[in-house]
């Protein structure tokens, strides 16, 4: 393994969760040796190659109990090869070295689904990017007549309760309906598909704003890993991008907002549930956001998921089912409480992002996801798509019987 520089382990150590130590980190890499992408698990410093175990992630979880496999997998060196050390993948992946191991998302074949509006913090903003029909110059404005309207007498409502209904009732009078309150306080939460499958970017990778859009912002958000049974079996971190211009002229184009090259980033591992990590761990996990620009802009901000509006469970629910299946699992982005409006150029416009802004989005019990900004037409194409991916198996399988 490559000699490790004091610079490498200060950055893996701004990566990894605070309790590293304890945690069942999984993921994947791009192996430079063999050309593809392999299943990973982290420990002690080393990153262990899994494939004897398992040649995709989604295989993996869909073991009866992941999190034993793994460790009984880390205790066997028949079954686990401790390859790179963690320090000089975070290292390379950050630095956007594609001559070296790096990390890739820590999914492949799961279904990238969101679930949007879970928050009454910025559903408002979403009801005030209708209003403005994505014009970010009118949002001061609206935002202060729809706050004044609204007020805090939206923000205890149980979503689908009578008295949602009743809120309902009175804003539709007052003509303040919008299709964000509808999904935000009525029956049913907002889902959708963030992404086609292996087009997430992960760690260190470019994040992308397409030239169509002028009014755009970050979006750190929870992402929880469920299997193809919809057992939700770990979690990772995600910047949910959003086009806020593009949405705000119509909800009809969230696809167009939402699924561009390199618009969804996850990471940097996903932590397997176990004994002292699980889904109500979750429930008060804080997710931090630090916008560092170019200019010397700085934005933070703050995710409170314990705010959330609707239990993950509802969120799971509304997602898999009888109405819906995904036989290689889903990977789930649970929304945002966060929605920007501290100004970074003109008065009133609040904020939007420049090419070279660096995103943190990171969590006491996941870690660090840390991307940079630029354009969209700019970024490396997505070209790792299923053909790649099967062939890349097909060719590992014949190489390990010969």
């Amino acid at each position: 393994m490559n000699a490790i520089s004091p610079e490498d382990v200060q950055e893996v150590q701004g990566v990894l969760p605070e309790d590293a130590d304890q945690a069942l980190l999984i993921g994947r890499v791009w192996d430079v040796e063999s050309g593809g992408p392999r299943v990973v698990a982290v420990s002690g410093g080393s990153i262990f190659d899994l494939h004897r175990v398992a040649g995709t992630v989604a295989e993996l979880l869909e073991l009866p109990d992941p999190a034993a496999a793994v460790r009984s997998a880390l205790a066997d060196p028949t079954l686990a090869e401790p390859r790179w050390e963690t320090a000089a993948v975070v290292n390379a992946s950050l630095a956007g070295d594609s001559s070296r191991t790096r990390l890739l998302a820590p999914v492949d074949l799961q279904v990238i689904k969101a679930c949007g509006v879970t928050f009454v913090d910025s559903m408002i903003e979403r009801v005030i990017e209708e209003r403005c029909a994505g014009d970010a110059g009118r949002a001061a404005e609206v935002r202060e007549l729809v706050g004044l309207a609204l007020g805090g007498s939206i923000s205890d409502l149980r979503p689908g309760s009578p008295e949602a209904a009743e809120a309902k009732r009175v804003l539709i009078a007052e003509g303040l309906w919008s299709q964000y309150l509808e999904v935000g306080i009525g029956p049913d939460p907002e889902v959708f598909t963030k992404a086609p499958v292996l087009s997430s970017v992960g760690l260190g990778a470019g994040i992308g704003i397409p030239a169509f859009s002028s009014w755009n912002n970050p979006e750190p958000e929870l992402v929880l890993i469920a299997t193809s049974a919809g057992k939700v079996v770990g979690a990772t971190l995600g910047n949910d991008v959003n086009l806020r211009d593009v949405e705000g002229r119509s909800a009809l184009l969230l696809g167009k907002a939402k699924d561009n090259n390199a618009s969804s980033a996850l990471g940097p591992f996903i932590r397997l549930f176990d004994g002292t990590f699980t889904l109500d761990t979750l429930r008060d996990e804080e997710i931090l956001l630090r916008v560092e620009g170019p200019d010397g802009y700085l934005l933070e901000g703050r995710n409170s998921v314990s705010r959330i509006s609707r239990p993950f469970e509802e969120l799971v629910a509304a997602t898999y089912g009888k109405h819906h299946q995904y036989p290689d699992g889903f990977a789930l982005f649970t929304g945002t409480l966060f929605a920007p409006t501290q100004d970074r150029d003109m008065p009133g416009q609040g904020f939007t992002h420049k090419r070279g802004d660096l995103v943190t989005i990171r969590s006491r019990h996941l870690g660090a996801l840390m991307n940079r900004v630029g354009p969209s037409e700019e970024l490396p194409e997505w070209s790792f798509g299923l053909r790649r991916l099967l062939a890349y198996l097909a060719a590992q399988r014949q190489g390990a019987r010969a």
